[in-house]
């Protein structure tokens, strides 16, 4: 059997060129194809007429007029207030803007005299809304003609309407009032808590009448315990230094001393000075020498003035300040002799293990 010879088969540059011309004839009829099917395709379609019946019409001879337009003879033209984008007609975003500051105004022109009549007593509730229509025509809208002016009007209205209470009064006047929702985030921040106060003054009155009668019982109850409790210091005082005075009369080294004080003289030696303007104070610590027994009150005529006078009548005894005393030293004296004991146990048992 015979073999090919060698220079039967394409050398490798003869196959890469063969390729490279194979990709040239693609693009070109490809290119070609495209050429004669965009030459020999049918023109645009126009717009149909807006009057146009499509009942018995072939839809594509022309195509539908969109929303928000006026088709005549093919061509398309927006309605005022939309533009053209494609085959559409699409709001203009400049009359959306317009419009939307015109209801901001509406509402704060309509708001504001609603707050300051509700504030101050000024100010209409109900305001016309042609008296704002001539404001804004005079100083904002000036530069519109007619029928841009018409056309941004009757938007605002829509919006006004949703966004403000309406109504008509006897003379045909249509007048615009600010809800109740809308009217407090203008009126200034004191006539808010003025009428909040208003509107809870009951709670308020009750709260702070609570507060200053429990403010009030505190300070009586603190004041009564501070008066018990300095009755009680001045009564012990009283009994220490009658006692003490007592001891001295009877020692030798103090032969001159009384035994006896005088209870006027011992009154202001221990009373602060703020304390004698209440008589109420000493009265109580009267009471008290009056009911115990180990002190004596009696008159006595001293340097020609009739005078009474306190003298200690228990020789050896201990007052109850003295005795409290007492106790606390010995308690503190049986803590340490505890404490002590313990400590040599401990040391013993360590010496024993």
């Amino acid at each position: 059997m015979l073999e090919p010879p060698q220079s039967f088969f394409p050398s490798k540059e003869e196959f890469f060129r063969l390729l490279k011309v194979l990709l040239v004839a693609c693009v070109v009829a490809f290119t070609c194809n495209f050429l004669a099917k965009s030459l020999s395709s049918n023109p645009t379609k126009s717009f149909c007429d807006s009057n146009y019946d499509f009942t018995n019409s072939d839809l594509d001879l022309c195509e539908p007029c969109p929303i928000n337009g006026e088709c005549y003879q093919g061509k398309l033209q927006c309605n005022l207030g939309y533009k053209k984008q494609r085959n559409l007609c699409v709001e203009d975003g400049e009359i959306y803007e317009s419009t939307k500051k015109l209801v901001g105004y509406f509402e704060r022109k309509v708001c504001e005299a609603y707050a300051h009549n509700e504030c101050y007593g000024t100010g209409a509730i109900w305001v016309p809304e042609n008296d704002v229509w001539k404001e804004l025509r005079s100083n904002g809208l000036n530069n519109l003609d007619e029928s841009a002016y018409n056309f941004l009007k009757g938007k605002a209205v829509e919006g006004v309407t949703e966004l403000l209470e309406k109504r008509t009064n006897s003379n045909g006047i249509d007048e615009l009032k600010c809800p109740e929702s809308v009217a407090g985030s203008y009126k200034p921040l004191t006539c808010r808590m003025r009428q909040w106060l208003l509107r809870h003054i009951l709670i308020i009155s009750s709260t702070c009448a609570m507060l200053v009668g429990s403010a009030i019982l505190s300070r009586k109850i603190q004041r009564k315990r501070y008066f018990s409790r300095r009755v009680e210091e001045l009564y012990d005082q009283v009994c220490d230094f009658l006692e003490e005075n007592a001891v001295a009369s009877n020692s030798a080294d103090t032969s001159n001393c009384e035994p006896w004080v005088i209870a006027s003289w011992l009154r202001d030696y221990l009373l602060l000075p703020r304390e004698r303007r209440d008589p109420l104070l000493w009265s109580k610590v009267e009471e008290l020498i009056k009911e115990d027994s180990r002190i004596d009150q009696y008159p006595k005529v001293v340097k020609g003035e009739q005078k009474v006078v306190y003298e200690w009548q228990v020789e050896g005894s201990l007052s109850l300040s003295k005795l409290k005393k007492q106790r606390e030293t010995q308690k503190k004296v049986r803590k340490s002799i505890d404490s002590s004991t313990s400590l040599q146990e401990n040391y013993n048992r360590r010496i024993a293990g």
